[in-house]
């Protein structure tokens, strides 16, 4: 029985025509059974993205069981996103933390998960799976805690407190530099 944190081995996202567009490997030395010896080049990790996208490339299923690994995986517009895990970890628990990563990433690119909007924002993607997986360990759950912690203000919604005195100071301002425009003629 593994009783180890360290639950995730890998997150792929691959696109509808089986590209990897992102992939993190997980290969902890502080793991209690050593570091990871298998997938390390990237050859390897090629032919086994591309046999997995054989056989998850139709939509319909979301747990496999693919090269003695635990694989859990989500269909959204043009992607797939995968975890990938040993045979023996909680599919429960893979599934839970990869649904409230899609919901995250959903929140963060204004339901738009698809290929384009992940390139354009990588930075927010790799945050917001570092917040949801931290070398192997799954972190949170919670999709809205995520995105919460990931997202930036953006600048175009910056707070202005519209109100009497604002008003009386734009009033004044314009009035001054009418008065210096039309002393100039």
């Amino acid at each position: 029985m593994n009783l180890s944190l360290y639950s995730v081995n890998a997150f792929v996202l691959l696109d509808s025509e089986g590209h990897r567009v992102l992939a993190k490997y997980y290969r902890p030395k502080s793991h209690p059974l050593g570091e990871s010896k298998d997938l390390l080049s990237l050859k390897d990790q090629k032919a086994f993205e591309k046999g997995l996208y054989t056989k998850t490339k139709k939509a319909g299923g979301d747990i496999i069981l693919y090269d003695g690994r635990l694989v859990v995986y989500k269909h959204s517009l043009d992607l797939i996103l995968y975890f990938i895990a040993g045979p023996s970890e909680n599919e429960l628990m893979l599934s839970t933390a990869l649904n409230s990563f899609a919901d995250a990433l959903s929140l963060l690119l204004r339901n738009q998960l698809e290929k384009r909007a992940v390139l354009e924002n990588l930075d927010m993607v790799l945050l917001c799976l570092d917040e949801t997986i931290d070398d192997g360990i799954i972190v949170d759950t919670d999709a809205a805690a995520i995105a919460s912690r990931v997202s930036r203000p953006r600048p175009d919604t910056t707070d202005i407190v519209i109100n009497e005195q604002t008003i009386m100071n734009a009033y004044q301002t314009v009035k001054e530099r009418v008065a210096q425009r039309m002393g100039q003629f």
